[in-house]
């Protein structure tokens, strides 16, 4: 036990036999559980754990997937075996020995305290983030800003970092299965924990990189999870402030997403007939500059209206 909490581990892992035992072998001691899902592994995970489990007694529990669900999947069948298990707080880390075992009670502190119902790790503001290889780094940005957007969790960053932990109400709170089962997880589950209105925190850590590799595919990763973060924005903005909930942010919403785009289709028109023609309508250009102006306050207005309303939401690590 963790300052009188019940504390679980999930390690997701597929194909991880180079490192899962010393991801294991490293979880303080004062973790009540380690969850094990490994998620239909082609090598020899299974068999290590399985090994380790007669030094660990009770302390392991081992699942295995009959088919190979995404990262996403794993961490959901182990949240559910946590809550099965009665754990006040349930930590994930991965099974490639990336996230530093020593760092874990930096993210259950804020849940104990009741600063946080979830917390995750933030690689990008601290003192080594250089560590990071550039273009993760790029790519890390990028993200933060549009699930910034999509969540409406303003004040995370790093949402890609899987080092995170939950407290068992917040589990309760949301609907485990309807998570996004690829690597696009965390981000999904962001959005979902807004609707909870459950309080999210960030907690600064090193990055730490190794031998392991990664499996995420980028060009299909990033439009799979552009669409999936579109889709989420749309969800939190019509659940949070459309229909019965209708609030002004709604509206400027709708009406930067209509102008703004219409703005730059008239722009691409106007710029094309000016190139080709050398020929351009005065009225066509004003109206071009009034759908980009509007659009653009409406959005920065709605993005304003969206922080202010879920300020309260932002733990304290």
């Amino acid at each position: 036990m963790y300052r009188k909490n019940k504390i679980a581990v999930i390690i997701p892992a597929y194909n991880e036999e180079k490192l899962i035992s010393k991801t294991i072998t490293t979880i303080p001691d004062f973790v009540d559980q380690i969850i094990v899902v490994d998620d239909n592994s082609n090598d020899n995970t299974f068999k290590l754990v399985r090994s380790l489990q007669k030094k660990y007694s009770k302390k392991v529990f081992l699942i295995k997937h009959d088919k190979n669900l995404g990262v996403g999947g794993a961490i959901k069948t182990g949240y559910k075996k946590s809550l099965e298990l009665k754990m006040d707080i349930t930590v994930v880390m991965a099974g490639d020995a990336q996230m530093d075992p020593n760092e874990v009670n930096k993210l259950l502190d804020p849940i104990i305290e009741k600063k946080a119902d979830y917390t995750k790790g933030n690689r990008l503001t601290h003192k080594d983030k250089m560590k990071m290889p550039k273009s993760r780094a790029f790519g890390n940005g990028m993200l933060t800003f549009l699930t910034k957007i999509s969540s409406g969790y303003w004040n995370i960053i790093d949402p890609q970092n899987g080092y995170t932990a939950i407290s068992k109400n917040a589990l309760e709170s949301i609907d485990i299965d309807g998570v996004y089962s690829g690597y696009g997880y965390p981000n999904d589950l962001l959005i979902k924990l807004n609707l909870a209105r459950l309080k999210v925190a960030d907690v600064e850590m090193p990055p730490i990189y190794g031998t392991e590799k990664s499996g995420i595919k980028v060009g299909r990763y990033s439009l799979r999870l552009t669409g999936l973060l579109i889709k989420g924005f749309f969800k939190r903005i019509w659940r949070e402030y459309g229909g019965v909930n209708f609030h002004p942010l709604f509206l400027f919403y709708l009406i930067g997403l209509i102008l703004f785009p219409l703005g730059l289709i008239f722009g691409v028109f106007v710029l094309y007939y000016r190139i080709t023609t050398g020929d351009y309508s005065t009225g066509t250009v004003i109206l071009t500059a009034l759908f980009l102006i509007m659009g653009l306050q409406s959005l920065i207005f709605a993005m304003l209206f969206d922080m202010e309303s879920n300020k309260k939401l932002f733990g304290e690590d």
